[in-house]
């Protein structure tokens, strides 16, 4: 039925009147529009006429569309074991739920999520429900995620659950069921805001004409709730994170920044004295609450698994004085499996004295008698599942199957291990799934779907329901939600209603003025700091590749000079690590001939080789570095500053010199995006500071080098040329000195002219007011370490001539720079396991 129903379907453009009824009726959506079927037609018509308008009637197009504004968003995941990102796919069409379906699930969600929490509250407290035998004790104590450690221990504020997920699925009688719960650490709360933002990008005023509701509040309960149960009016609130390898990283990074969290890792926090710190730029500032995004198991070495590397050393000791409140409570997956399932009906009567608003998919766990012995004799018609997180050995994947379409050995196997060990195994109803209209290469066909719904508490600590989610969309029109997994792409999931929606933002009415840019971690500074490191450290390596393929050079000391100033520039891109060039190996007896100015270079491929060679210093390794760096720091860069990084670098048409020197250009114009990206778009604050700082350093130790290996004293007019093409100063000094080159302006120049934006002076100009502006780490007026050693640089350059800057005066300088740049590193950049230097450090 489903292949006539897309034969008649081919395309938005040659619907007719009665398009929705026959694609509702075919496509097993009946159900969606229950109770109301006029009203939920009319809904639709409004979404295609609307949709229509967009694309001319290309579906297509509206698809496509819909993946730029993704693109534009930077909305990404990362599949196990890949190291790339994977751009979000999002389907143009949402799901439109009317709102009174839509009271129904969400009165079934609150009460869920009340459900588990008296649950975990008396499995960590009185343990009445083991003790009485409603549930069994290996049920409990067979998960890895119950913490023998947390009984006893009462939460803060006293609430486990502060966040919950469920993913529901609506069978073809219209009838939603819940097929998992999410209590650990629920994802996607952030595709689901990023699957609003996108869709409403593209749809724009249509949403309003459909009066969906808006997703704002929902988020600002969820922070309120958190507020609430810290112990400070004001409380400082992180996102922990596992860090920028995790699957859903870019997710969390947009969180953090649209509920202004600090994304943090456990590297960046510290307990002290029963209390949460986050390690900044000022010292250590108290950290009242963590939503966390790792297992419970890897929360703290002390407390659980001893070799995580991602934890925070005594954080149970600071949550159970009191002192930092943990969303969601270790421990609290011991109410997420699957086996659980089978006797929550039964919970919600004794707990709550209510029925389940939403039923869960009838489940049998194996671990009594009495329901492994239904379950082998239906074993065909089941899914057989793992009973907890772990994989048994009859289900190497970890993945439900339909015991029916097993093979002999397998279904063996799998019925030997059941008997063996029956408490890891349970088993499921196959539910088959209604489906929603797709775009699949231009066309609007079926697919079945599910949706993952949020809850969280407000700061009355009721629960809240986010009018929406995000639906998964299975990439099959076979409708068994085993055959779907996880879904092919996501859409938006709209609630829509009678009345028309006031605007909300996520902002209350009152919000009190304040300038203060917030708290800047240690780790987010040193990668700002490096990422402008790196960033320059790459346009200066531009700069030479160009030199070196033509640039501006012109052998005005005749033909002989020119081939010397040319080898200068290939011994620099050897030594300044972009290029990586094997040397021939020597004859017999033949003393081995050292890089200098008496070797000369194959400068087309060593120009090559700056770019897209394994040299540190190369533009491909830079760019690794940076983009590693910069995803590291989503949360404080933006899209714009991301897609330059992220993009990859131009292939070669060829290898010959005008191709290469091309690429170079392009390059180069992408640097400077960024640069002016960050001179003219970051906001004054801190961050800001140490980037800025970083590219400051790197100008400054580069401008150093070149100074002393152009600027010499036997310097050539080829070498003053290309000095001046280095540092970007041609103009300046045509301008300024008519008689022609000579080396004592042009050292003046690039190195001492404190009004050149590209000279060495103006560069240690900068970094004085950066330096100034940072915060100290005493307050008796001493100088600190890197102070005293900018003012040794600040002292060599205000003593200096251009007739004094000499090769050893210019190596000194410059090793003053790296050691300065040394220096910041030690003083701001905490890490790991260092120590906390808590004298003159303020615990706020």
């Amino acid at each position: 039925m489903q292949g006539d129903m897309m034969a008649e379907l081919p395309g938005l453009p040659s619907l007719g009147e009665g398009w929705l009824q026959s694609y509702i009726a075919k496509a097993g959506m009946a159900d969606a529009l229950r109770g109301d079927v006029g009203r939920g037609a009319k809904w639709w018509h409004a979404l295609f006429e609307g949709i229509g308008r967009l694309s001319e009637g290309r579906l297509d197009l509206l698809q496509q569309r819909m993946a730029r504004q993704v693109q534009e968003l930077g909305t990404a995941f990362r599949l196990p074991g890949e190291d790339g990102e994977r751009p979000w796919p999002v389907s143009a069409v949402p799901l439109l739920i009317g709102e009174d379906d839509w009271a129904i699930i969400a009165a079934g969600i609150a009460q869920r999520a009340e459900l588990l929490e008296r649950l975990l509250d008396d499995i960590f407290g009185e343990q009445t429900v083991v003790a009485s035998g409603a549930v069994p004790a290996a049920l409990v104590t067979g998960s890895r995620a119950f913490w023998r450690s947390q009984v006893g221990v009462k939460p803060p504020g006293g609430y486990h659950l502060h966040i919950y997920a469920a993913d529901i699925g609506r069978d073809p009688s219209g009838e939603w069921r819940v097929l998992d719960d999410h209590v650990r650490a629920p994802v996607g709360a952030g595709y689901a805001l990023e699957n609003r933002l996108a869709s409403t990008r593209l749809m724009g005023a249509l949403q309003t004409r459909l009066h969906v509701e808006r997703l704002a509040p929902f988020f600002s309960a969820f922070r309120e709730g958190l507020s609430a149960v810290c112990r400070r009016s004001d409380p400082r609130i992180g996102l922990l994170t596992p860090g920028r390898y995790n699957q859903s990283y870019a997710e969390q990074a947009h969180l953090a920044r649209y509920l202004g969290l600090l994304l943090v890792e456990g590297s960046d926090l510290s307990v002290t004295e029963d209390g949460l710190f986050v390690r900044t730029i000022e010292g250590l500032k108290r950290v009242d609450a963590l939503w966390r995004r790792i297992d419970s198991r890897y929360l703290d070495p002390l407390a659980f698994d001893a070799g995580s590397a991602i934890g925070v050393p005594g954080l149970m000791d600071a949550m159970a004085a009191g002192q930092a409140v943990i969303a969601n409570a270790p421990g609290a997956g011991a109410v997420e499996s699957t086996a659980m399932g089978a006797f929550l009906p039964m919970l919600a009567q004794r707990l709550l004295g209510e029925h389940l608003i939403l039923p869960n998919i009838a489940t049998w766990w194996c671990g009594q008698d009495g329901p492994r012995a239904q379950v082998e004799a239906r074993l065909d018609e089941l899914l057989i599942a793992p009973a907890f997180s772990e994989a048994p050995l009859g289900l190497p994947r970890g993945r439900p199957v339909l015991a029916g379409m097993l093979s002999r050995a397998q279904r063996e196997v799998l019925l030997a291990d059941m008997r063996n060990r029956p408490t890891d195994y349970a088993a499921l109803e196959d539910v088959h799934l209604s489906t929603t209209p797709a775009v699949l290469d231009g066309q609007l066909v079926p697919r079945p779907f599910t949706v993952r719904v949020f809850a969280a508490r407000d700061g009355e600590g009721k629960w809240t329901v986010m009018p929406g989610g995000f639906a998964r969309i299975g990439d099959d029109s076979d409708a068994r939600a085993t055959v779907m997994g996880e879904g092919a792409f996501s859409a938006d999931v709209c609630v829509v209603g009678k009345k028309t929606v006031d605007p909300v933002s996520l902002l209350p009415q009152k919000v009190p003025i304040r300038r203060n840019p917030g708290t800047l971690p240690s780790r987010a500074a040193d990668n700002l700091y490096w990422l402008g490191r790196y960033l320059e450290r790459g346009e200066a390596t531009l700069r030479l590749v160009r030199a070196t393929l033509g640039g501006s050079i012109v052998a005005d000391g005749g033909a002989a000079l020119f081939p010397l100033t040319l080898d200068r520039l290939g011994t620099m891109l050897i030594a300044s690590g972009a290029a990586i060039a094997e040397r021939p190996a020597a004859e017999e007896g033949e003393e081995p001939e050292e890089d200098g100015a008496g070797e000369t270079h194959d400068l087309r491929e060593l120009a090559l080789l700056a770019l897209d060679g394994d040299g540190p210093a190369s533009i491909a390794t830079l760019m690794r570095h940076a983009r590693a760096i910069a995803s590291g720091t989503r949360d404080r860069l933006s899209g714009d500053v991301w897609r330059l990084v992220d993009a990859p670098l131009p292939t070669a048409a060829s290898d010959d010199a005008e191709a290469t020197l091309a690429r170079a250009v392009d390059l180069q114009e992408r640097f400077s995006a960024l640069a002016g990206l960050s001179a003219e778009n970051m906001g004054r604050t801190a961050g800001w500071r140490f980037h800025d700082m970083g590219r400051r350093i790197e100008r400054a130790l580069w401008g150093c080098r070149q100074v002393r290996i152009f600027g010499g004293a036997d310097a050539s007019a080829d070498d003053l040329t290309t000095l001046l093409d280095l540092f970007d100063s041609q103009i300046s000094y045509r301008a300024r000195y008519l008689a022609g080159l000579a080396l004592e302006p042009v050292r003046d120049l690039v190195a001492l002219d404190p009004y050149n934006p590209r000279s060495i002076a103006f560069q240690v100009e900068r970094i004085a007011r950066h330096l100034a502006e940072l915060p100290a780490l005493h307050d008796d007026g001493m100088a600190e370490a890197h102070e005293m050693i900018f003012y040794r640089i600040e002292a060599t350059l205000r003593t200096a001539t251009a007739e004094t800057l000499d090769a050893a005066t210019m190596l000194g300088l410059e090793n003053m720079v790296s050691e300065l740049s040394n220096a910041i590193s030690t003083r701001f950049f905490l890490q790991g396991s260092e120590g906390l230097r808590m004298s003159g450090m303020t615990l706020a």
